[in-house]
């Protein structure tokens, strides 16, 4: 259906929305760009599936055509999905420019977010939000997804922040943003691939009906930034973080080396890690982006019952 001036949203999905049913705003930058042929899609309609195994609705997001696709059809996620459809990567700031050329794109953590709000969608996952790059301090190299979530008023269920980054100035920008990072069963940020990073959180919850219950009473203030609620990966899957740290390093190094910049950064660095770990990366992270899609529906199934705290 259309939803609206440039929307377009699956008759699932609104059908979900205007019954104030449970939904799971997902980002399609990990089929385009994050993950190879064929995990790309087979991941995310792994975490599709996981999201309705809870309860939820599943509304992957895209851009096509000069709409905003909330609840992305099978043939669009075919198309992210395959190399050959020249599928470009927006963010927040290229959402007007890649409408009005009708372009064809996945959407990162900020884009979705921007895009699921307009909807009225309040619980995003993904695997792990951008942040800081190491050596912001000369590069000056912080992801959108950080403004977004200081603008958006939404709550993002994920492993943290990729484990390429500089966690601690990542963590210290959430702060002065305030963008609340609560954990889900944990009292440790999560490093992504791994469970410690050795960055204490504020707050914690045990479960969904609890996070939905932080949820409510946070996005119904005046003003609310987004919530983080954060998890580790699946514990068969995490990686001890000194053999991260030794992947990342080397990784890193040879993107510099071949000059690889801005948004090429993280795509690049993560099949380089891939092929370092002998594919215990990939596991890791097609992992935990299905373990917080679930997590994600259970809390927006929380959210969404009888008496849950209510968004003003």
């Amino acid at each position: 259906m259309n939803g609206g001036p440039r929307l377009w949203v699956s008759d699932e999905v609104a059908a979900t929305l205007s019954g104030g049913g449970a939904v799971v705003a997902l980002e399609s930058s990990l089929i385009a760009q994050g993950l190879p042929v064929p995990h790309n899609l087979e991941t995310a309609l792994a975490a599709e599936r996981a999201v309705r195994d809870e309860g939820a609705v599943p509304a992957t997001v895209a851009i096509d055509r000069g709409l905003l696709v909330i609840g992305a059809p099978m043939e669009a996620l075919e198309r992210l999905a395959d190399p050959s459809s020249g599928a470009t990567k927006a963010a927040s700031r290229d959402i007007g420019p890649l409408l009005a050329a009708g372009r064809f794109a996945s959407t990162t953590v900020s884009a979705t977010m921007r895009i699921a709000s307009m909807a009225g969608i309040r619980v995003l996952a993904t695997g792990g939000i951008g942040g800081v790059h190491r050596g912001a301090s000369t590069s000056f190299d912080v992801s959108g997804d950080l403004a977004e979530l200081a603008a958006t008023p939404l709550a993002v269920i994920c492993s943290g922040a990729k484990s390429i980054l500089d966690l601690p100035a990542t963590f210290e920008l959430l702060e002065s943003r305030r963008i609340p990072v609560v954990g889900l069963g944990v009292d440790e940020l999560p490093a992504f691939y791994s469970t410690s990073s050795g960055l204490r959180l504020a707050h914690r919850v045990e479960t969904a009906e609890q996070a939905a219950s932080v949820i409510g009473a946070h996005l119904a203030l005046p003003g609310a930034a987004a919530i983080l609620i954060v998890q580790p990966p699946p514990p068969d899957l995490a990686i001890p973080g000194d053999e991260m740290e030794a992947w990342i390093a080397s990784a890193a190094a040879e993107a510099d080396e071949r000059g690889v910049s801005g948004g090429a950064v993280t795509p690049f660095i993560l099949g380089r890690l891939a092929e370092l770990s002998g594919g215990q990366t990939l596991r890791t992270n097609i992992g935990l982006i299905v373990a917080n899609a679930r997590a994600a529906a259970r809390i927006a199934v929380a959210l969404a019952a009888p008496g849950a705290a209510s968004v003003a």
